[in-house]
Formats: C-alpha cells, structure tokens, sequence
C-alpha cells in the first residue's frame, strides 16, 4: 500500500511538473531529503524516483515560457571552479575507477543544485522550497523526537536506509541544519496554531538530534543554539524555545546518554575518536605530498600503510574538512572554504539591506537563519563526512537567490508560481552587484 501511494504522488505528478517546472524543483527536494520510496518495501524501494522526476524536470525547463533566471555571483563562480577543480583531481586520482563513479554522484547532485538556482525566481518560490526542506527533514525531526520521548531516549535515531541521511550522525547533522528554517517559517507565519506546530516541530527536531546519541550532534547543537539565539529577531521567545528544548532533553534522556556525551572530553581515550584523529593525520599528509590529493574514495588500505601514523586502523574521513583536503588537497580545501565565506558575506549583506527596506523583513529572517545553519553545518561537520550533501549547496543558492531578489527587484516575476510568462524574456541573467 505504502509503495502504491509513493508510485501515485510521483508519478502523478509529472503531467504537473511538465506544464511547470517549479513544481518539479519541489518535487526534487522531497524525494532527495525525505527519500520517502527508501521508506517503501517493495517495487518502489529501488526506482530511480529521482532521476525519473529530475529528466522531467529537465525536459519541462527547456519546453517552458515559465522565467529562470541565472544569478551570477562569487558565490557561483568559486562553486563552479570547485566543481571543475574536483573533476582535475578525479584525473588524478589513485583509485581512478571509484573515483569516477563518486564526480558522477557529485556532477548530479550539483546539476540538481543550479537547476534550483535557474527557478527560485521569487520570494514566493523560495518560500516554498524552503517549505519543501522543513517538511521533508522534519518529518524524521518529528518522528524521532516521538520515538526519543517514548524510548525515554534509550534507541540511536536513525535516517532511512541508502540515503545521506542513513546513519545517526548524519541524520542529526541535517535535524539541526533545518532547526533555523523552521523558525524562519515561523517568524513569517500569521496563523497561530501554524506557529504553534512548528515551535513543536522545532522542540521536537532538537530532541531527535540529541536522540540520535551523536557527539558531533552535540556540540553542532551548541554552536547553533548560540548563534541561534545571537541572530534571533526575538532573543528573549528564542531563549525561551531553547530553555524549553534543554528542559526536555535533561527529562527524557537516560543516563547512557549523559556518559556516551562525557566521552567528547576524554577522547584520547575513545577508540573511535583515535580513529578520526588517525585519519585526519593520514588526509594531512596526503594533502602535503600530492597538490591534487589522493582523489575521491582516496581513505583505501594502500595509503594509510603510507601516510597514516597508525595504518591498522582504517576509516572514513569523518570530517568535511578533512575529507575534501584528502581528496582534493589544499586547493580543494581553500575552494570549499570560501564557498562558505562567500556565502555567510552574501547573508550578511542580506541583512544590511533588508533593513533598509521596509518589506525585506522575510529576507533579513531568512539570511540570518541561513547563517545559523552554516554555523551548524560548520561544526557538525567537523566530525562527520558530508562535504558534497546537497543540503550546503541549496542553502549556498538561496542565499545567493535572496540577495538578487532585493538587488534587482525588477527581474522577478509577480506571481511565477501560477504564471510563467509574467515577464518579456523567458530568461534573466542577474550579474553580482558591486556592493556586497
């Protein structure tokens, strides 16, 4: 039954998606955060749901009068030399065939990333693609937080199987990315019992991260709790929301928990911990002998016998730093960096002119709260390897789609969600303002 209702949605909405294409983008961002077919046992669990809707939505783009716009921007540009610097380093990669396969992964999830970019035409379209995330990764925020209540907090939350998201840290690291963007939501809902729902949302999205037993989790949760509260419009309803998020975490969580926790300060001690440590080391000098890297998938038996301090213990990079300075060496890693440099400038300079004008208060909402989510990506991240999860790169676009929408307010159509031909040219191209 689950399988057949999955097939219905998706494949139901294709004649939709031909006739606009924006719904496809939405369509996208619900199958690729919620990844509701891997929820599925039967013939929907395997189907290529993803690539099905993503050709559709390709097709309609190209058929389509509806407005794209191309924004260009630093942003996009280092994005773009990212992109091109990873396929160089793919050419000389060690283990060329595996790292063949992953720039495959990689060039589809970034195709996925500007074919957003060319539809977030409006602050409507981008309110409901940011509608489109809370909904599709709330719906493990919610759920976990449930299962952590029930459990009183004894069971790891996990994501769905096969996905990015599959693992407990990884789950986590996305429930706190989205934590700031349902308070967007909320600041921009005039419903009460809409308001409400999300503030449960948002108390029980914090309670399945830290139900998720992860200790990256942990001080992600930290780091965004502070800059939460730091960019809050309302610093005293958001300590509050935080007080009562802490207040339900000491109630429910057992002790189990409290001692896993306890062991961030005893590292040295952990085995897992050492791990990473180990790792780390192996991706550092990799990095200073080889100026491409090792290439994708570059943590193999081979190269930590190399470069490792201790080449028995053997592990993933567990670290996006780490794991694009491995395999991309210092290039790589300095282009990544400034993606995110780039980006929390562009939020900043969203805020500045959101308050010169007196309808931006959604833009200065939403920058401020995007900046919340990279700091939650930053530090969660520092512990977990999701260098390419698609999550950075939509934010990176929205942010970059938020600043064009209040530079150039006169390329956006008035309503593209229900017309696509509001403007005389089918597609814009908005050039990086001088003024950042």
């Amino acid at each position: 039954m689950r399988d057949l209702l999955i097939a219905f949605i998706v494949f139901g909405s294709l004649p939709f998606i031909l006739k606009r294409p924006f719904w496809g983008i939405l369509m996208l961002a619900w199958l690729g955060y919620m990844n509701p077919h891997r929820l599925c046992y039967g013939f929907m669990l395997d189907m290529p749901v993803v690539q099905i809707v993503a050709i559709t939505t390709l097709i309609a783009m190209l058929a389509s009068h509806e407005v794209k716009r191309m924004v260009w921007s630093r942003e996009i540009v280092v994005l773009l030399i990212f992109i091109a610097w990873m396929g160089v380093t793919t050419t000389q990669a060690l283990f060329f065939d595996l790292a063949m396969d992953q720039y495959v992964k990689v060039i589809k999830i970034q195709i996925l990333t500007f074919m957003t970019l060319l539809m977030l035409t409006s602050r409507e379209r981008v309110h409901l693609f940011v509608w489109a995330i809370v909904l599709s990764i709330g719906f493990y925020g919610i759920k976990g937080g449930i299962f952590t209540v029930l459990n009183g907090g004894v069971y790891r939350v996990q994501g769905p199987v096969g996905t990015f998201i599959e693992g407990n840290n990884e789950l986590a690291l996305a429930l706190i990315m989205t934590i700031p963007l349902i308070r967007y939501l909320q600041l921009q809902e005039k419903s009460k019992l809409v308001r409400l729902g999300l503030a449960i949302g948002m108390t029980l999205t914090a309670l399945a991260a830290v139900g998720s037993q992860s200790r990256g989790a942990l001080v992600g949760m930290a780091a965004m709790g502070t800059m939460f509260w730091l960019k809050s419009r309302n610093k005293f309803a958001t300590a509050f929301l935080i007080i009562v998020a802490a207040v339900v975490v000491t109630q429910v969580m057992p002790e189990e928990w409290y001692e896993r926790m306890n062991t961030i300060e005893t590292y040295d001690e952990d085995a897992s911990a050492r791990g990473r440590i180990n790792m780390w080391w192996m991706a550092w000098n990799l990095a200073n002998d080889r100026i491409f890297g090792g290439g994708f998938e570059f943590w193999r038996v081979l190269l930590f016998s190399s470069y490792a301090p201790d080449p028995t213990n053997i592990r993933a990079a567990h670290s996006i730093y780490f794991q694009v300075l491995g395999d991309h060496g210092w290039v790589g890693l300095v282009l990544f960096l400034a993606l995110l440099w780039l980006t929390w400038r562009k939020c900043s300079a969203v805020i500045r002119l959101a308050k010169q004008q007196a309808d931006a208060t959604w833009a200065r909402d939403l920058a401020a709260m995007l900046q919340v989510s990279i700091v939650a990506y930053m530090s969660a991240g520092a512990f977990l390897g999701l260098a390419y999860f698609d999550y950075i790169y939509h934010l990176i676009a929205v942010a970059v789609v938020v600043h064009a929408l209040l530079t150039r307010p006169q390329l956006v159509a008035t309503d593209p969600v229900k017309s696509g031909t509001e403007m005389s040219s089918p597609v814009a191209s908005v050039n990086a303002p001088a003024r950042r």
